[in-house]
C-alpha cells in the first residue's frame, strides 16, 4: 500500500505571508517565527513576499489575491484575534478561518493557519514565541509540508 508524507521542503518554492496588522505586537512576532522558519528550511528570503491587511477579517480576501496569482506555492496566514466582551470574536475567527480554508480548496494552495484565537493578550504572546512556541512558525511548516504533499501527490497522479 502506497503511502505518502510531505516534508518541510523550501528550497526552489515561492510563499506569501498574509498577516494582519491589529494586535500588531503579536502579529509581528508571529512573521518573524514564520521567516525564520521559511529560510532556515530552505525558502530564499527573495522568494518571500509579506502582504499586510488591517485585521483577521480581511486576510481572507488578500489570500484570495495571492492564490489566484498562481505565482505562490503556498500561503502562511497570521493574525491575533482575542476575545473581549462582545460576540465580535466569534464571528472574526470563524469567518476568516472558513474563507481561509475555502481559498485553500478552491485554488489548491496550502495555506499555513496561523491566527491565533485566545482569551487575552498574555495567552498570545505565549503562542507568539513565548512559553508555547511560535505558531508563525508552526504555520510556515505547514504550509512547506503541504505544498510538497501536493507536489507528490501530483507525481502519483502522473504515474
Amino acid at each position: 500500500m502506497p503511502e505518502f508524507a510531505g516534508s518541510p521542503v523550501g528550497q526552489g518554492r515561492r510563499i506569501a505571508v498574509v498577516v494582519s496588522r491589529f494586535n500588531e505586537a503579536i502579529t509581528q512576532c508571529l512573521v518573524d517565527g514564520a521567516m525564520d522558519a521559511l529560510t532556515r528550511h530552505g525558502v530564499a528570503y527573495d522568494d518571500i513576499d509579506v502582504v499586510w491587511v488591517p485585521g483577521a477579517w480581511e486576510l481572507p480576501a488578500a489570500a484570495r489575491a495571492l492564490a489566484a496569482s498562481d505565482r505562490y506555492h503556498a500561503l502562511v496566514a497570521l493574525g491575533a484575534v482575542i476575545r473581549g466582551d462582545t460576540p465580535h470574536f466569534d464571528v472574526v475567527a470563524r469567518e476568516s478561518a472558513r474563507g481561509l480554508a475555502d481559498i485553500g480548496a478552491d485554488y489548491d494552495t496550502p495555506i499555513g493557519l496561523g491566527v491565533l484565537t485566545c482569551d487575552n493578550i498574555d495567552q498570545a504572546a505565549a503562542r507568539a514565541g513565548g512559553t508555547h512556541g511560535n505558531k508563525g512558525w508552526d504555520a510556515a511548516l505547514a504550509a512547506l509540508e503541504m505544498a510538497d504533499l501536493l507536489d507528490r501527490l501530483n507525481v502519483a497522479d502522473e504515474g
